[in-house]
């Protein structure tokens, strides 16, 4: 019944025909936020790499506790940083980008999927030279960016 009202509605009132580049056409497109989620994922990897575990002695359990604790929270902030890196980036490949920017940019698909291929390893490792490759890429993927858009805008990390 209600999808026989529905449908006498729409044929009183047909919706209009809409298109779009992408899910939303708002045309606000930026690495940033991939930049600031690399920076991240390289961050909580030095952090990670620098904890010092306590030893298991008697006694010190409340010692162990804490190291595990804030292990776990450094390896959840991570990986929930490289997926969304990584969620940023393919926005970007697949979004922004069209055919055009690879006479330009031949390597434009190649750089997105070793982007793509590098948040997937920082997510299940803890791997200070794949953390250093991906802010790398991005910084990459930055300067291609501001490129097609006829502007040079500086990369700049937070720390």
């Amino acid at each position: 019944m209600l999808k026989s009202l529905l449908g006498r509605l729409e044929s009183r009132r047909p919706a209009l025909e809409v298109s779009a580049h992408c899910d939303g056409p708002c045309g606000v497109y930026d690495p940033a936020d991939a930049r600031i989620r690399a920076e991240a994922v390289l961050s909580m990897t030095k952090k990670i790499l620098d904890l010092e575990q306590p030893s298991k002695s008697e006694g010190n359990a409340e010692a162990v506790v804490a190291y595990l604790n804030t292990t776990a929270r450094f390896i959840a902030i991570k990986e929930e940083e490289a997926q969304g890196a990584k969620d940023q980036l393919l926005i970007l490949w697949t979004d922004y980008f069209k055919p055009e920017h690879l006479a330009d940019y031949p390597d434009l698909h190649d750089t997105f999927w070793q982007a793509a291929k590098l948040c997937s390893a920082c997510k299940v490792g803890v791997d200070l030279e794949a953390a250093q490759d991906l802010l790398a890429t991005v910084e990459k993927i930055h300067g291609i960016f501001w490129a097609t858009k006829g502007r040079d805008v500086a990369f700049y990390t937070a720390s």
